[in-house]
């Protein structure tokens, strides 16, 4: 019998393998210590929610008719009220802003509404979240890692990601360097897409949105970028991120994400409001990470691992100059799980990803392992 479906080749097969997959067997190992696991692979926040943001769901529980696509006007002025307050981002308007469903959920599917397909570029970085390599593949655009614009020679990609703090590294990208990469995009007509999920997680260096004046030159024209309160505020169950930038792209991204019924709910929506106008539970998630983080990494130093970049995110970038995976075992053996740096692209393979987003027990308890 023929097949149910007309697809020639699964889409399935066009995409990477899902790499946690094969960490499985780590985990295993790295739970059968004594002191049970220590799992700071993933980078799952594990603190409580803030009360006013659960409060202020609860509140808006009774929510019987459908939300629209483009979000209340609430919700996108309080995104445009926290980048101008707390980012130096100016001049936005309400048509550029977008709520969404989540960070991943926007990054894996902004080639497709943005009708980007076979025969197009899609770039990202050297070492870069896999999910920008993923949406490529979903619409089978050709891609390309890397970290050089030059190297991309006479072909202008349609995408081009950029990620500043990074994920996996930290490594926060200078002013300078975001305003040569915002021109360079302009010159060639290719939408530059900047990733700042980890905007707010910043430890030994400030970064700087591709919005602000200061990169973009006071016009959104060519780009957008990408925010998420999973981390700032412990909402990665609430899935509550918004894109803001060129309004006409966004438009467009509107338009088929009505069409496809991609509307975050009525509640969640009331959550983002009350999270993004409240800045004192993320100066104190951010106090507690950056004691997490001040621990972690002098364990690490004292064990041998050299920390590359890492002044920002939720990571430290960790290397003992050996293959990634005879690293990962090495913590497995120790009941620590951490997360290969092949995962991240060929540059990654000398690196692993460790989360200090751990409960300050588990944190401890990772430190006493490896002293």
């Amino acid at each position: 019998m023929p097949t149910p479906y007309a697809a020639s080749v699964p889409v399935s097969q066009r995409l990477p393998d899902f790499p946690w997959d094969k960490l499985a067997s780590f985990k295993e190992k790295a739970s059968a210590h004594a002191g049970g696991l220590v799992d700071l692979s993933v980078g799952t926040p594990v603190d409580s929610t803030p009360q006013v943001v659960q409060n202020a769901l609860r509140g808006a529980a009774d929510s019987p008719g459908y939300p629209t696509t483009i979000g209340t006007p609430a919700v996108r002025q309080a995104a445009i009220d926290w980048l101008a307050r707390n980012h130096g981002v100016d001049g936005l308007g309400l048509d550029n802003v977008l709520p969404v469903i989540g960070s991943k959920e926007l990054i894996g599917s902004l080639p497709l509404h943005l009708g980007v397909g076979q025969g197009d570029l899609v770039a990202y970085p050297e070492l870069a979240y896999p999910t920008y390599e993923v949406s490529a593949a979903l619409v089978g655009a050709d891609t390309v890692a890397t970290d050089s614009l030059v190297a991309l020679g006479p072909r202008a990609p349609k995408i081009l990601w950029i990620n500043s703090p990074s994920n996996p590294s930290g490594r926060v990208l200078p002013v300078e360097h975001l305003r040569k990469t915002v021109e360079w995009a302009r010159e060639r007509g290719t939408l530059l897409i900047s990733d700042e999920c980890y905007i707010e997680c910043a430890w030994e260096a400030e970064p700087v949105s591709v919005l602000h004046p200061d990169v973009c030159g006071g016009t959104y024209d060519g780009i957008l970028a990408v925010h998420s309160l999973s981390k700032r505020s412990n909402l990665a169950g609430y899935r509550c991120a918004f894109v803001a930038g060129d309004a006409a792209v966004l438009g467009e991204v509107l338009a088929v994400r009505k069409n496809l019924g991609l509307q975050m709910p009525g509640p969640q929506q009331v959550a983002m409001i009350t999270a993004l106008a409240d800045d004192q539970h993320a100066k104190e998630q951010h106090a507690r990470y950056a004691a997490r983080r001040t621990k972690l990494k002098a364990a690490l130093e004292s064990a041998g691992f050299r920390i590359d970049h890492s002044e920002a995110s939720l990571y430290l970038w960790s290397s003992r100059d050996e293959d990634c995976w005879a690293t990962v075992d090495w913590l497995a053996e120790r009941g620590i799980l951490a997360a290969p740096g092949a995962f991240y692209g060929r540059a990654g393979r000398s690196h692993v990803r460790i989360a200090f987003t751990a409960t300050d027990e588990r944190i401890d308890a990772a430190v006493s392992r490896l002293s």
